[in-house]
């Protein structure tokens, strides 16, 4: 599938973006930091993040906000929570933590995912969706099966004990998106529309 659709801000969502003063916050006692952007509704499904509690040495961030989020921070008492995130201070918080998780099944192109790969972020995401087109599985993160928790939990924690392997996967996914950005994109559809004109044009010399 060509990924021309949809664009990244990869000025915006950048590594250089990364705050040792949000760290500070989110992980006062040095946790390695797995991240989650959305709203926070039924069908991004975000309670399926309850798989991760008691990975040592981890605290989950959950940025967003909506209906379900009283009830996500009785069920992750140990996550922080920032609330609703835009502009910088977004793409602050995403180039901050160390992995991102997307759980959500729903999703036909998730750009958050985008946005944290071009963060220089590894992601875990489910394997279903428009994560299907965006995470390639065990070079930019790892995908799971839906569904299966039990293989969320060990996607995570094969990044979180290794710092080699979280690297080279968030350099990757950096990388990935480089040729996403919107002007790219932007001069890809209109490549598209050119070829399509040109081929109206000939039907109706014939």
């Amino acid at each position: 599938m060509e990924l021309w659709g949809r664009g990244v801000d990869t000025t915006r969502f950048h590594p250089g973006k990364r705050s040792a003063a949000f760290r500070a916050k989110a992980a006062p006692n040095g946790e390695t930091l797995i991240g989650f952007v959305g709203r926070l509704a039924v069908e991004k499904q975000v309670e399926d993040l309850a798989a991760l509690a008691g990975i040592e040495g981890t605290r989950l961030v959950i940025v967003g906000d909506g209906p379900e989020r009283e009830t996500l921070e009785a069920l992750l008492p140990t996550a922080f929570f920032t609330g609703f995130l835009g502009g910088e201070e977004l793409a602050t918080a995403l180039a901050s933590v160390d992995l991102f998780v997307h759980p959500g099944e729903f999703e036909t192109f998730c750009q958050t995912i985008q946005e944290a790969m071009a963060s220089g972020v590894p992601v875990v995401a489910t394997g279903r969706g428009g994560p299907v087109d965006l995470v390639d599985s065990s070079r930019t993160g790892w995908l799971y099966t839906p569904g299966d928790l039990g293989q969320l939990r060990r996607r995570v924690v094969d990044l979180v004990g290794d710092g080699a392997k979280r690297a080279a996967f968030g350099e990757a996914a950096f990388e990935s998106v480089q040729g996403r950005t919107w002007p790219v994109v932007c001069e890809l559809l209109i490549h598209h529309f050119e070829l399509a004109i040109a081929q109206h044009a000939l039907l109706l010399r014939r």
